[in-house]
């Protein structure tokens, strides 16, 4: 993440347009206990002290940094926790601890980047955006029985 922003960051100030940076975070990186081991949640850390930093940095260039923080999604890193959970007959119970009650789509991540990266978003900077269900605005949830 830190060589690809330094890249990016640098073409931008050389075109001199300015632009927009999105960084993939997770929202083990704000802290959230349980959501993944140590090692994860610091390097997810990293990327969110990162986007902070660059955004600061890079603002006078009219270059924006953010970040998107998902919650649980299938993708290939998640895709044997997805796998165990059909072959147990207990899909249904994934994201039953976040408040929506159900896991995240990835289109649901593009489109805060299709947000991140528009017009509209023009004088955000330097944020941590979780997608996630309300996962982290309620963790730990313990559904009503």
């Amino acid at each position: 993440t830190f060589f690809c922003l330094q890249r990016v960051a640098r073409e931008l100030i050389d075109s001199g347009q300015g632009g927009r940076i999105i960084n993939i975070a997770s929202i083990a990186g704000k802290g959230y206990s349980g959501t993944s081991n140590a090692a994860y949640a610091a390097s997810k850390g990293a990327v969110l002290a990162m986007t902070q930093i660059a955004a600061h940095q890079l603002g006078r260039y009219d270059i924006n940094v953010n970040a998107i923080c998902p919650g649980l999604i299938e993708t290939g890193m998640t895709k044997p926790i997805f796998d165990r959970a059909r072959a147990r007959g207990t899909e249904g119970k994934i994201g039953q601890l976040n408040p929506t009650r159900r896991n995240g789509e990835p289109e649901e991540i593009a489109n805060m980047a299709l947000f991140l990266a528009s017009d509209e978003a023009s004088y955000v900077n330097g944020q941590a955006y979780a997608v996630d269900g309300g996962l982290s605005s309620t963790h730990p949830f313990v559904p009503k029985v």
